[in-house]
């Protein structure tokens, strides 16, 4: 066996030997922070659409955020939103094109603050789409300011002292609402903060995924990401972060699948 000493440089560069980005992902590389959740989700989509074998039948649908570089790193046909408008934009898509599988992709500012009504409307019309959220609780592309889903106490850009129930309102939690609406066949909340909770997170998308091949109705999973620049966080803490702060109040979970209960 070749010993490598570790007490000096190399003499020759590493060099990968394997490449195990999935087949799916055109370049690993993003323009992300350091610690942000946001590639995790972006990966997991992608592997579950390659495993499911969906790959030639797959739109994707994404808003306005940092999660948008996804439509040129992805070998998925993806359609630009408007801000907040893509499970809209969504409905058409499956509409015109019934037999492709179509899927959003927003953070909490596209769909809570700037969406909400589409992303309901679209549940209660029960549209064969799956919607997936990305919620850290701030606009992160925009500076990092509090969203509709900033949790109590949370500091953002212009929450310093953390968010006010009195003066900023109470958080809305979105995959809560939509999994009471009739048409909704799934919802689920999962987070990456760890691997337990990616392969949860992987989990669930593929059951919603799944849903919407069989045609059950709308599905949705909100998955809690990081965000250590918009949380003001050295990039370690915010996996604890999350637990402490998001999960305390968006409980992980499956809130609703109604294949399940009515089998």
């Amino acid at each position: 066996m070749k010993i490598v000493p570790t007490d000096q440089a190399p003499a020759a560069p590493a060099r990968l030997l394997e490449d195990f980005a999935p087949a799916l992902v055109r370049n690993e590389a993003h323009h992300l922070c350091p610690g942000c959740g946001e590639p995790i989700v972006m990966r997991a989509i992608a592997e579950m659409i390659s495993e499911l074998k969906i790959a030639s039948r797959a739109i994707g649908v994404v808003g306005i955020g940092c999660y948008t570089g996804f439509s040129t790193a992805a070998d998925i046909d993806i359609v630009q939103a408007l801000h907040g408008r893509a499970p809209s934009l969504a409905t058409g898509v499956k509409r015109v094109r019934p037999d492709s599988f179509v899927f959003t992709l927003q953070g909490d500012g596209d769909m809570v603050n700037e969406g909400l009504q589409e992303i309901l409307h679209t549940a209660a019309r029960a549209e064969r789409v799956t919607a997936i959220l990305v919620n850290n609780g701030v606009f992160g592309e925009t500076g990092g300011h509090m969203t509709a889903a900033s949790v109590l106490g949370q500091r953002t850009k212009n929450t310093l002292e953390g968010r006010d129930a009195a003066q900023h309102g109470f958080p809305i939690p979105i995959a809560d609402l939509l999994a009471r609406l009739e048409g909704v066949a799934y919802v689920a909340r999962g987070a990456v903060n760890n691997a337990a909770n990616v392969t949860r997170t992987r989990r669930a998308l593929r059951r919603a995924f799944e849903l919407q091949e069989a045609g059950a109705g709308f599905t949705f999973v909100e998955v809690l990401t990081m965000c250590p620049t918009g949380w003001f966080l050295e990039t370690r803490q915010a996996p604890d972060y999350l637990d402490d702060k998001l999960a305390a109040t968006y409980k992980l979970g499956v809130l609703k699948d109604l294949s399940a209960s009515s089998g």
